[in-house]
């Protein structure tokens, strides 16, 4: 009897960045970060790309699709002087927790609790870091002419945001049938 071999969902490429048939891509310009920073700055361009998301989950026929392998890669931009950064934010089900892993440059990651306490872990190639579900967290990149590259493993945000949209739907057809 053989065993049957197939090739990887994704890999990384010799540029450093995940590709594969279910790998997709997303830019961030400043059009859409400008409001993280605390000024505007008018020398940069609105379309300027400040970092890119590429995230691929196990889409084989029967699979269970629980899990998303991701790479930010933040670029070395400046706005009025501060360090480039991703939006941050705290995960809708504060079950959820993800790890990161620094695969290139150096920055730090940012991380706040419900009560509001802040504290950073700083990122470098190789360091590890555990993000609870409950803290909020945001990349910065800290070097002036490298990017920051850091993979993401966490529960498919995806498969619990369409759980939460059958969800609402549900209620709202049921408050619609108790309105009638």
């Amino acid at each position: 009897m053989s065993m049957k071999i197939i090739e990887p969902n994704a890999k990384f490429t010799t540029e450093g960045i995940i590709s594969g048939e279910f790998t997709t891509k997303t830019a961030k310009t400043y059009h859409e970060a400008r409001k993280f920073y605390q000024s505007l700055d008018e020398t940069l361009s609105l379309d300027t790309v400040m970092y890119d998301v590429y995230r691929t989950t196990n889409e084989t026929p029967g699979a269970k699709q629980d899990m998303m392998w991701g790479l930010t890669v933040l670029y070395p931009i400046t706005v009025n002087g501060e360090c480039n950064m991703t939006r941050g934010h705290f995960h809708q089900d504060d079950q959820r927790s993800e790890v990161y892993y620094g695969k290139e440059g150096q920055g730090l990651l940012l991380m706040m609790d419900k009560e509001g306490h802040t504290w950073a872990e700083k990122v470098f190639e190789g360091s590890i870091h555990m993000i609870d579900g409950q803290h909020g967290h945001r990349l910065v990149n800290t070097s002036l002419d490298k990017p920051l590259k850091v993979i993401a493993c966490c529960p498919n945000m995806q498969d619990m945001i369409m759980s939460m949209l059958k969800i609402i739907t549900l209620a709202l057809g049921y408050l619609m049938k108790m309105e009638r």
